[in-house]
């Protein structure tokens, strides 16, 4: 009678290997953050002749949130808040990955 090498007689349990962290050696590495107040179109004439005091109509709704882009691809939205003197941004929603869904 022959043994397979997969198969085990024993009736220990088998370990199970858990697999390194592959992202702690990237997790310190810093991305360019882009936060989005809005976006419009302009015609190559409107960009052409742009001058102070010319106003951009946006898509957004004023006063909503603004997005957080991270390579281009947004992360999160938020709301503008001050602190110590300086605009920073007050993270509202996260934005789940593509395919994962939220129940």
């Amino acid at each position: 009678m022959s043994s397979s090498p997969t198969s085990s007689s024993s009736t220990e349990p088998a370990q199970v290997l858990e697999a390194p962290d592959l992202t702690t050696p990237l997790q310190d590495i810093r991305c360019q953050v882009d936060v989005i107040i809005g976006t419009g179109v302009l015609t190559l004439r409107e960009c052409l002749t742009l001058q102070p005091q010319y106003v951009v109509k946006l898509v957004e709704p004023a006063g909503g949130d603004l997005s957080i882009r991270v390579h281009g691809v947004t992360l999160a939205t938020g709301e503008v808040v001050v602190v110590d003197n300086a605009a920073a941004l007050r993270v509202t929603h996260i934005v789940p990955p593509v395919g994962v869904e939220v129940s």
